[in-house]
């Protein structure tokens, strides 16, 4: 019988940062993530992304849907529903289509909702255009 590993969809995978795990750098998937640790740097994905309430990322997040309990500082981007439970804590810059905030949420950020969410290189393009 042969195996059908290889026909897995990426897209349903989720990659996990465990608590006491630092990642500096940039991070690029089209695989789901579910972070508990801790990054420093850029994480682009084409799908959700869950920040546990332990977890923190400092940079920018660009995604297709999040659900924070930890912390973020920095750009987000996010494409389609961003949820901030109650234990969030939300500095600098959102765009975003559709909103969830749960009360006790701490959000000081910048927020542009609806319209279309451009990608980061969408708009580095348009500002040397």
């Amino acid at each position: 019988m042969k195996s059908n590993k290889n026909t897995e969809i990426v897209g349903n995978s989720q990659n996990r940062i465990a608590a006491g795990t630092t990642i500096t750098g940039d991070i690029a998937s089209e695989a789901g993530f579910r972070i508990d640790g801790e990054i420093i740097g850029t994480l682009k994905t084409n799908a959700k992304v869950v920040i546990g309430k332990d977890g923190k990322i400092e940079g920018t997040l660009e995604c297709s849907s999040a659900d924070i309990e930890g912390t973020f500082s920095g750009t987000l981007k996010i494409n389609g529903l961003l949820s901030l439970k109650s234990t969030a804590i939300i500095e600098g810059e959102v765009t975003t289509m559709k909103l969830s905030v749960e009360p006790g949420a701490t959000f000081n950020a910048s927020c542009t909702m609806g319209g279309g969410v451009k990608s980061i290189e969408a708009e580095q393009q348009e500002k040397s255009a």
